[in-house]
């Protein structure tokens, strides 16, 4: 069975989201341009991150891009030091 991009990017979330000190992780399609998919991913520290990075399957989703269709990636890190409510 050949999965769709939506299929994998399911999985990688679920995936990720049961990881330990995952926070948050979530994908969305940009309203004005359907070819953008914004990735926007909280984590408990660096260590984890880092650990999120070195996995297995994130190896693996990478490599698949190409297969299902993403082709470019620009990311940016944020630290915050403190947040509030609104």
């Amino acid at each position: 069975m050949s999965l769709t991009a939506a299929d994998r990017m399911a999985r990688m979330i679920a995936a990720s989201r049961a990881e330990d000190g995952c926070l948050a992780y979530s994908y969305s399609i940009d309203v004005l341009d359907e070819t953008l998919i914004h990735v926007f991913e909280v984590w408990r520290d660096e260590a984890v991150f880092a650990a999120h990075v070195d996995t297995a399957r994130l190896k693996a989703w990478r490599a698949a891009w190409d297969e299902i269709g993403l082709s470019d990636r620009d990311i940016m890190k944020y630290e915050i030091g403190v947040h509030t409510p609104v």
